[in-house]
């Protein structure tokens, strides 16, 4: 029987995504054979699908679904996850996130309602996903999707760190209600876009903010004021002072804008509405970040290649 060494698994690994115990097994089932192996992972796989949803799944790709085309009035963004940023690479994967990702902008920013959609196979969304676990080996997850809608007007879509069309790790969507030239607002909407990706902002208005970020700001800042040792009438000036900053920084229309540092967002859109001759409001935005918020797991490969390789 042929010697089942790291470097086996390794090579197998990266070649189907599997997991190190299940390449272990496969290889030991074929006698090394690498080819052979990765046949008996997929013979396998579907009866152990299910055994892998319990893995962190914090990589994979944000997909951009948009209606009506380029110049659609309800475009939405999806987050489909996998174990590593192999999947993210794998064009089956690629292509079931982009029609979700289509399928998504008639799921009215539901989760669950575009789990149960049916793709162009006939089969629901969710079985699709499993179906595609049970293939490549790795958990996956359909983790969240945002749409967002104007009467007339654009919903721009934006990718960065694009890897395939309609496919990145950051996505944003940005909502311009305007009679102006849809190509126009396009390109206005997508340099918005741009700087949202850049500057995260929390907000798209001060009234947008929500309260309890706005008061848990004040109290640091007033803790900060009072260690000064000035009178509170004063504190609550230097506080109003940071706030007011605070909002500059994080509030999307008061920023000024990547591109030209000089106007803020709100300006840069009055001076383009005027430029067309018609009013541009931007009525919300949406930015997505590939495995924001998830618990990612530090995973020292060469242990757990030395660990799977001692399992009895």
């Amino acid at each position: 029987m042929a010697m089942i060494t790291a470097a086996l698994v390794k090579e197998l690994r990266e070649k189907t995504s599997a997991g190190m115990m299940d390449c272990k097994k496969a290889l030991t089932a074929t006698d090394g054979n690498i080819e052979d192996a990765a046949d008996w992972l997929r013979k396998k796989g579907i009866a152990k699908a299910s055994k892998k949803s319990g893995r962190i799944a914090s990589e994979g790709l944000i997909g951009l679904g948009q209606g009506n085309g380029q110049d659609g009035t309800t475009s939405a963004l999806v987050e489909v996850n996998s174990e590593t940023d192999f999947v993210a690479l794998n064009e089956e994967f690629q292509g079931m996130v982009r029609e979700i990702a289509a399928l998504s902008v008639g799921s009215n920013s539901d989760v669950e309602v575009l789990a149960a959609m049916n793709t162009s196979a006939g089969k629901t969304v969710a079985a699709t996903i499993t179906t595609l676990i049970s293939k490549i080996g790795e958990n996956m997850n359909l983790r969240r999707t945002s749409a967002l809608s104007v009467d007339k007007g654009v919903v721009a879509g934006y990718l960065h760190n694009s890897v395939a069309d309609s496919l990145g790790k950051i996505g944003v969507l940005i909502a311009l209600e305007s009679d102006a030239d849809a190509e126009a607002l396009i390109a206005l909407g997508r340099k918005l876009a741009m700087h949202v990706a850049a500057t995260s902002p929390l907000s798209l208005s001060v009234d947008d903010m929500d309260a309890a970020v706005v008061k848990k700001e004040r109290d640091v800042l007033s803790e900060q004021a009072r260690a000064s040792g000035k009178p509170e009438n004063i504190i609550e000036k230097m506080v109003d002072g940071r706030m007011q900053k605070f909002f500059k920084e994080s509030v999307l229309l008061n920023q000024m804008f990547v591109m030209d540092p000089d106007r803020t967002i709100a300006k840069v859109i009055e001076d383009e509405a005027k430029s067309l001759g018609a009013s541009i409001e931007m009525t919300a935005f949406v930015r997505m970040q590939l495995g924001e918020g998830i618990e990612k797991k530090v995973e020292d490969f060469a242990a757990e290649v030395a660990a799977t390789l001692g399992d009895a």
